[in-house]
C-alpha cells in the first residue's frame, strides 16, 4: 500500500507557495473591479499556473510509504506553536519544517543513483527526511542523524520504531558541531550529507565536512532551504535566516573546491560535490 500525504497550506513557506498566495490575493481584489477582461483572464491563468504546480509535482512523484505518511500525520497532530522552540536558533519549531513528499522522494532517488551506503543528516526535526533516506539504503546502510532537541529526537525515534527501516537510523542528540567533531575524530566517512539545521551554521558545517574529510571522495552534500522564501534575491529587509542563507550561497559560489547547483525544489536545495 502506498499513501500520499500533503502538508496543510495555511502558511506558504516556499517561493512558489508565497507567489501563488500573492497572485491569488491580487486576483481576488481585482475580481469585482472594472478592468479589462483580458487582464483578469491573464491573472487567473497566472494564479492557476503557480498554485497548480506543487500538487501536480506530488501527483507525478512516487507516493510516500505508509511509514512516512504516518510520520507526517503524527507531526501535524503536535501543537508545536505552543510548546517548542529550537534551542540553537530561538526559532519556533513548526510542522512546515518537514522536508515533505517530493523532496523526500528526491533524496531517496539520489541515494539510489549514487549507491550511497552511509548518510549523515545535520538537523533531523521529526525524522521525515531521515526515514525517507533510510528506506532507500540497503539493509546494512546507515543514517546518522544529528538533532539538538531531546524531545524532537524522542518523537522521531518513536516513529522510526514503527517503520521496517527505522533500524538503519542512529540519532545523535547534541549540538551538530559537537557530533561532527566526534565523527571526524573517529575517522567516519559519509557518501551523502543532508543539511537542514540552523541556517547561520551552514557555512561552518560545509567547511568542517570538507576540511575534516567526513565526506567520502565521491560523496555529495545536499543543503536545504537555500532559497529561503526568496529572501536572498529579493530587495528589501531580510530575516536573520534570509541573511544567513544569502551569505551561505555567496560563500559557496566563491569556493574553488566544489561544484554546486541550486535547484528550485520546495524552498531550494543546493547540491555540492568536490571538484
Amino acid at each position: 500500500m502506498t499513501v500520499v500525504s500533503t502538508l496543510p497550506s495555511s502558511r506558504p513557506v516556499t517561493p512558489l507557495g508565497i507567489l501563488a498566495a500573492k497572485l491569488e490575493f491580487v486576483s481576488q481584489q481585482l475580481a469585482a473591479a472594472d478592468i479589462d477582461a483580458k487582464l483578469k483572464s491573464e491573472l487567473r491563468q497566472a494564479c492557476e499556473l503557480a498554485s497548480g504546480l506543487d500538487p501536480y509535482l506530488s501527483h507525478c512523484t512516487t507516493p510516500e510509504s505508509p511509514a512516512l505518511a504516518a510520520l507526517v500525520r503524527r507531526t501535524q497532530s503536535e501543537d508545536w506553536s505552543q510548546r517548542f522552540v529550537d534551542r540553537e536558533t530561538g526559532h519556533q519549531l513548526e510542522q512546515e519544517m518537514l522536508s515533505g513528499h517530493v523532496e523526500g522522494q528526491f533524496l531517496k532517488f539520489l541515494i539510489h543513483v549514487t549507491q550511497a551506503r552511509r548518510v549523515l543528516e545535520i538537523g533531523m526535526f521529526t525524522g521525515y527526511s531521515a526515514l525517507a533516506m533510510a528506506e532507500a539504503l540497503p539493509d546494512d546502510g546507515e543514517v546518522v542523524a544529528c538533532e539538538v532537541d531531546a524531545y524532537v529526537a524522542k518523537f522521531a525515534q518513536e516513529c522510526f520504531n514503527e517503520s521496517p527501516n527505522g533500524h538503519k537510523i542512529s540519532v545523535k542528540v547534541a549540538p551538530a558541531m559537537a557530533t561532527l567533531q566526534q565523527l571526524a575524530a573517529a575517522n567516519e566517512k559519509f557518501d551523502l550529507v543532508f543539511i537542514d539545521a540552523d541556517k547561520g551554521g551552514y557555512v561552518n558545517y560545509v567547511n568542517f565536512l570538507l576540511d575534516n574529510d567526513l565526506l567520502a571522495p565521491h560523496g555529495s552534500i545536499c543543503v536545504d532551504n537555500t532559497l529561503m522564501q526568496g529572501q536572498p534575491y529579493l530587495a528589501g529587509e531580510s530575516t536573520a535566516n534570509g541573511l544567513a542563507i544569502a551569505t551561505f550561497n555567496q560563500t559557496i559560489a566563491e569556493d574553488p573546491r566544489i561544484d554546486r547547483v541550486l535547484l528550485p525544489l520546495r524552498d531550494g536545495l543546493t547540491l555540492i560535490r568536490r571538484v
